[in-house]
């Protein structure tokens, strides 16, 4: 176990914000030996080949601990833009495939797009492991919290209460995952993230759901912001309503209570 207590940190964010799901703790390893005691790999404990966003499934709502290397993925952009694929050119390959599935009607445009992705280089990681942040199993280098569109709200309220920043996102609607897991791990910022068509076909991500991943040393900054950021004026989720005023009722309403002389 580190010293950081990250339960303790999971719960308050899981109870502050009503979370649905738990937030998931990554961690990109040099060696697959590295992973943490009872890590099930899909290929071995099920049988199966899966995407990266399947495991993200499994670890924020099961609340397993997931490992995956090159043979537990069957995603093939995501294995490219991880580093699993052993392309010479991972944004070429990409380029191409995006293509020829009609992504894009130009090489052009789409190598424009695919090199504004995050791209693990070949072979740089064997294998990453994905479990909810609770467990507190290793320092996460990615942290990933999914939520619904308030939610979200509050988490970026929180993380830039003490910086200021406003956070950053980039947005193509396909292979996301590399937004949210390697985006704050290379840039050591948070993003938010919409999340793409495999993880909602794959991974069953609601049509409700976004994401806020931040690099793990930003843990304890943003439970300061989410305990601190406008709280002066009741800032908080769910958001509450204003209800300071005095309805109007169409006319008829207004008749009946001339009548009955109670307005």
């Amino acid at each position: 176990m580190v010293a950081t207590n990250f339960k303790e940190i999971s719960d308050f964010v899981s109870n502050d914000l009503r979370l649905k799901t738990l937030p998931v703790a990554v961690k990109f390893l040099k060696n697959k030996s590295d992973f943490p005691e009872k890590t099930r790999q899909p290929s071995v404990v099920l049988q199966k080949r899966v995407t990266i966003c399947q495991a993200v499934t499994m670890a924020r709502t099961y609340g397993w601990t997931v490992g995956l290397t090159r043979e537990d993925l069957i995603c093939v952009p995501a294995m490219i833009a991880f580093g699993f694929s052993g392309s010479d050119d991972p944004p070429a390959s990409l380029t191409r495939l995006f293509c020829e599935v009609n992504f894009h009607d130009d090489e052009k445009q789409a190598r424009r797009g695919i090199d504004s992705m995050n791209f693990l280089h070949n072979d740089r990681f064997e294998a990453l492991v994905l479990a909810p942040l609770a467990k507190g199993l290793y320092e996460p280098d990615t942290v990933a919290i999914y939520g619904n569109p308030a939610q979200i709200m509050r988490l970026v309220q929180a993380r830039i209460y003490q910086s200021g920043e406003r956070l950053t996102g980039t947005f193509g609607g396909k292979v996301e995952c590399s937004e949210y897991l390697i985006g704050p791990f290379l840039s050591q910022a948070p993003r938010v993230a919409i999340p793409g068509m495999g993880d909602r076909i794959f991974s069953m991500t609601q049509d409700n759901e976004m994401v806020l991943a931040l690099p793990g040393k930003d843990l304890a900054g943003l439970i300061k912001g989410l305990q601190e950021a406008g709280n002066k004026i009741g800032a908080r989720y769910p958001v509450t309503f204003y209800q300071n005023f005095q309805p109007d009722f169409p006319k008829p309403y207004k008749v009946l209570a001339d009548e009955l002389g109670i307005l």
